[in-house]
């Protein structure tokens, strides 16, 4: 059996869901494919990863990163995004620490954002290639 991350569907949970539906393609512009039997929104292009907004009840959220979008020219890219009203997190902590929102370590840029229904969610930029790390 071979698994295929292309093809993968990321799963977020969500509170409201037309205010989900608004917020991933209105404000970050991702096409919107329809929506499930369940009522999940389905976001993505044919034969590529998929993002599944499910309702839920409970109001549960991860408490760690759900989703990173990789992205060129990070620093461009929060500034488009913060004009369209994205509100970045800053940390000052011992081990992350962003400046202008943005996180760089070794091998990335990182800066960090949340949904309309408090999923944490990132952009990053690879400042390293994956032939650099070794396995």
């Amino acid at each position: 059996m071979t698994l295929v991350l292309n093809k993968a569907t990321t799963v977020l949970p969500v509170d409201d869901v037309a205010r989900a539906r608004s917020f991933y393609a209105d404000t970050l512009g991702l096409p919107h494919r329809g929506v499930a039997d369940d009522g999940s929104e389905l976001f993505g292009t044919d034969g590529g990863p998929m993002l599944q907004l499910m309702p839920v009840r409970d109001g549960k959220h991860s408490e760690h990163t759900s989703l990173s979008f990789e992205v060129s020219g990070i620093e461009r890219t929060v500034q488009e995004m913060e004009s369209k009203g994205i509100k970045f997190e800053d940390y000052d902590l011992p081990d992350l620490k962003t400046e202008n929102h943005i996180c760089t370590t070794d091998s990335e840029k990182c800066a960090w954002f949340m949904d309309s229904e408090h999923n944490i969610l990132c952009v990053h930029e690879s400042i390293t290639s994956v032939a650099d790390y070794q396995l």
